[in-house]
């Protein structure tokens, strides 16, 4: 068992089948000495794919994304779930939130990421993998090569994963979750 598994342990609630609350430390309160953990583990697996740039979502993947673009030495974009209206140049896409139960635009500005760029994707949850389908499509709008994804946590039983893998790209979870269940929780043994 690793660190943020550990963490999970101690201050996670499993709610339902499908929900695993970590907003004590993670995505709601953060705790930066863990983010800087992650950021290292994330940066360690992921340095010889020669990220650019790291890409994640507002606002939970910030935190973790944040920390893995210093340790790469590399800028952060993350997309944002409205469309400001000081963006000129915006590139967006549809996605559905499972956790929020509604569809919302992410969308980011189009030069933040050109055709040079090695994206490496950090954010803190998979699941059914809705959130990175949309990543999927703003760098295939830029023409960048999405080189990784990182996830703090992921519901290996729902399938985000299986999409990830079947892509071909580079899959690494901290603390990927191969059940929910009566209050527990089972790690996928990898």
């Amino acid at each position: 068992m690793n660190f943020l598994q550990e963490r999970i342990e101690q201050d996670g609630t499993v709610l339902s089948g499908h929900i695993l609350k970590v907003n004590s430390f993670l995505n709601h309160a953060v705790d930066p000495q863990l983010m800087a953990a992650i950021g290292k583990a994330f940066a360690d697996q992921f340095k010889d794919q020669h990220p650019t740039k790291v890409l994640t979502i507002e606002s939970g993947g910030i935190a973790p994304a944040l920390m893995t673009a210093f340790e790469l030495g590399v800028p952060l974009i993350y997309c944002k779930k409205a469309k400001p209206s000081t963006m000129n140049d915006p590139i967006s896409t549809e996605v559905f939130s499972f956790t929020k139960q509604k569809t919302y635009t992410m969308c980011m500005e189009r030069p933040s990421m050109t055709s040079e760029d090695r994206i490496l994707f950090i954010d803190d949850f998979l699941a059914n993998g809705q959130a990175f389908k949309g990543i999927e499509d703003l760098i295939s709008q830029t023409g960048a090569t999405l080189v990784g994804c990182g996830f703090c946590i992921e519901k290996a039983f729902q399938s985000g994963r299986s999409y990830i893998l079947a892509k071909g790209y580079p899959l690494y979870s901290l603390a990927p979750i191969a059940k929910l269940e009566a209050g527990k929780i089972t790690w996928l043994e990898e």
